[in-house]
């Protein structure tokens, strides 16, 4: 078992451009590594997996130009996780919102400690899902459960997140230690069998068709950010 580990915890793991250099290096050595049957995401501390962009970091973006560079190169570590070619985990330690919730809506499963909150939140800065988040949720569960996560920019409970289909297990105890024990029954099997089977999955989707919906979301949040609207509801947040 791989894991990575969103390790930003003052700023509740948030993302920021080195953060996405380290995403895509690990990403692509645990695609390598024979010894990684199955990858987990995390995040350190345990008050949030991911708080999604670096509103600090990314404040400076304020044309669609400057926004899309951000989303399209983030969008292309989740196009690389959604697509990979081994098993993905989030395992949701803490709070998930805005773009973390992107990212645990590009792996496979989603695993959540109870206390955790998941959400799409873009909605109350003015903007939408710009990694393709929307897009993977689309994929993940069903459609009128996601779209309602989407319309309502409303944080839920990791058990009404598992109630609508978003996450698969809700961990009561040790976090790390259920994770494992969770997905020994996977990490049993030969490498062989657990990435014919991956195969399998990823021939089901329309790879094109996904990549497109996925382009076109980015490029609707990148006009949003330019709004007015984003930036004051962005000032208000860093000024609260």
């Amino acid at each position: 078992m791989g894991w990575i580990t969103l390790n930003r915890p003052e700023v509740r793991n948030a993302i920021n451009f080195e953060v996405m250099k380290l995403l895509t290096d690990f990403l692509n050595a645990a695609k390598q590594d024979d010894e990684v049957k199955v990858l987990v995401i995390t995040g350190a501390g345990t008050k949030a997996f991911c708080s999604g962009g670096d509103l600090s970091a990314f404040h400076s973006l304020k044309t669609e130009e400057q926004a899309y560079g951000m989303l399209s190169k983030m969008g292309s570590v989740l196009n690389d996780l959604f697509f990979y070619p081994k098993p993905t985990v989030a395992l949701i330690n803490g709070s998930a919102v805005g773009g973390g919730c992107e990212i645990a809506a590009a792996c496979d499963l989603r695993l959540a400690r109870a206390e955790a909150k998941v959400g799409f939140i873009q909605g109350r800065l003015g903007i939408t899902t710009g990694w393709g988040g929307g897009s993977y949720l689309l994929e993940r569960m069903g459609q009128i459960e996601a779209m309602d996560l989407l319309y309502s920019s409303t944080p839920v409970t990791a058990k009404q997140g598992m109630d609508r289909g978003f996450i698969q297990y809700v961990i009561k105890g040790n976090s790390l230690k259920e994770t494992e024990r969770f997905l020994l029954r996977y990490i049993q099997q030969p490498l062989g069998v657990i990435t014919s089977y991956k195969a399998l999955q990823l021939q089901r989707y329309d790879e094109a068709k996904i990549k497109k919906s996925v382009q076109l979301e980015i490029e609707r949040c990148a006009k949003l950010w330019a709004s007015d609207e984003h930036h004051k509801r962005v000032e208000a947040f860093l000024n609260k």
